[in-house]
């Protein structure tokens, strides 16, 4: 009688563990500031369909911002936050403090991305990221403007110069006081960084460093290219483009004072949201090249998410994962925020075409798109980046002698590189 009592009571134990799902989870996650909206829709999304919850925190304006609050947490060991928005550049630097998902993460669901994304976040035999969304640096421009003077989208940089001079002063004796030729991101930050490597890459004039670790910058060919920018300063952009970031230099553009613009695929979204002033009269390009025979080398800029290797809800975590780097969710970001998917099969996908009707031209950008040199610098890459955004900045802003100040940036990075 004791053995059946037993019995039962194990049976019913069991019974009331099936009849209720497993104990719900608070993820909690960080989104980045410029994607936001679309970010959390998808996050809330897998909560209602899991029966979870995700807590979002939202990254700074400026990407650089969430570096040290990162290290705060990985200092503490901190488990307040599970899964993390990563930029490219920061895997080598905080690969570290991420958890390997390549059990926790179906080898069909990584094999669905473009191969190079998920490579990139193959680290020291580990996979420790999965891509979110593909970047490079693409050229938007006024298309009805284009075709009411009779120009093309320019192939070089040069074209460029010459076409947004002649647009901005005809706009401006048509009583457009506040046209500009050309508005970018030339602020004292890492996004100048990426502004900066594509005028040089393109012109033939390299990465700041090459593969092997060697400091390349100083040559006639960025010279060349940093000569021509600062040309661009009070001619065809304003001086204000010396503050621009991404937002401040897409806000001149939309508001329709710029013929060309250069930032990140997901302008495409917000210069085509209803009730924009640009509706209908924006063009896509490849960035141009800087001399003949170069290839159009936007800055590879993709994201990622990763698991904290200090979440102790690791496989939630990962499942939250799965999901926002999943075709659902990424066919989503495309089609409301015009953000281009690393899932493969998006790129054939009508109702995404139907949305970026670039996103052929915007695939090939991307197989001609330009690394920073943050694999071969690791954990010093911030520091290599911040003394050649430093110079350039004052280089574009300033009057002195190019050649003498990348002798002098060349100097500060051979140190860098050697202390690394």
């Amino acid at each position: 009688m004791k053995h059946k009592l037993k019995l039962l009571a194990g049976l019913a134990i069991l019974a009331m563990t099936m009849a209720f799902p497993a104990k719900a989870e608070t993820i909690s996650m960080f989104c980045s500031a410029t994607d936001y909206e679309l970010c959390e829709e998808g996050a809330q999304k897998w909560a209602k369909s899991s029966g979870n919850e995700v807590k979002i925190n939202r990254t700074p304006q400026n990407l650089d911002d969430a570096i040290p609050i990162y290290q705060q947490l990985f200092a503490s060991n901190s488990p307040d936050v599970d899964l993390l928005y990563v930029d490219v550049i920061w895997l080598g630097m905080m690969k570290d403090h991420f958890e390997d998902i390549s059990k926790l993460v179906p080898e069909a669901e990584v094999k669905a991305h473009f191969a190079s994304a998920v490579d990139a976040a193959r680290i020291d035999g580990k996979l420790i990221a999965m891509p979110f969304y593909i970047d490079t640096g693409l050229m938007f421009y006024r298309k009805d403007l284009l075709e009411k003077y009779g120009k093309q989208a320019p192939k070089t940089w040069d074209e460029l110069t010459t076409t947004a001079k002649e647009i901005q002063d005809s706009e401006r004796k048509a009583g457009n006081a506040d046209m500009w030729g050309y508005s970018w991101q030339g602020r004292s930050y890492e996004g100048l960084t990426c502004d900066a490597i594509e005028w040089m890459a393109s012109g033939g004039g390299g990465t700041i460093l090459s593969d092997k670790g060697a400091v390349t910058v100083n040559n006639p060919q960025t010279v060349a290219a940093l000569k021509r920018a600062r040309a661009w300063i009070d001619t065809i952009s304003p001086k204000g483009v010396l503050n621009y970031d991404e937002e401040s230099s897409r806000a001149l553009f939309e508001s329709g004072n710029a013929v060309f613009h250069r930032n990140w695929p997901y302008v495409w979204g917000t210069s085509q949201a209803d009730g924009g002033k640009l509706v209908g009269k924006v063009g896509v390009s490849a960035l141009p090249v800087g001399a003949e025979g170069q290839k159009s080398s936007g800055t590879l800029g993709t994201a990622y998410l990763a698991v904290s290797k200090y979440s102790t809800k690791k496989e939630k975590a990962a499942d939250l994962l799965r999901y926002m780097v999943g075709l659902e969710d990424q066919k989503m970001r495309a089609i409301k925020g015009g953000y281009n998917p690393t899932v493969e099969a998006l790129y054939t996908d009508a109702d995404v075409l139907a949305k970026i009707p670039f996103l052929p031209m915007a695939k090939s950008a991307f197989e001609e798109s330009v690394a920073r040199p943050s694999a071969v610098t690791g954990k010093d890459y911030n520091r290599v980046s911040r003394s050649f955004y430093r110079s350039v900045h004052d280089i574009i802003s300033g009057t002195g002698d190019i050649e003498a100040e990348l002798a002098q940036l060349e100097k500060r990075l051979k140190r860098d590189v050697k202390a690394n």
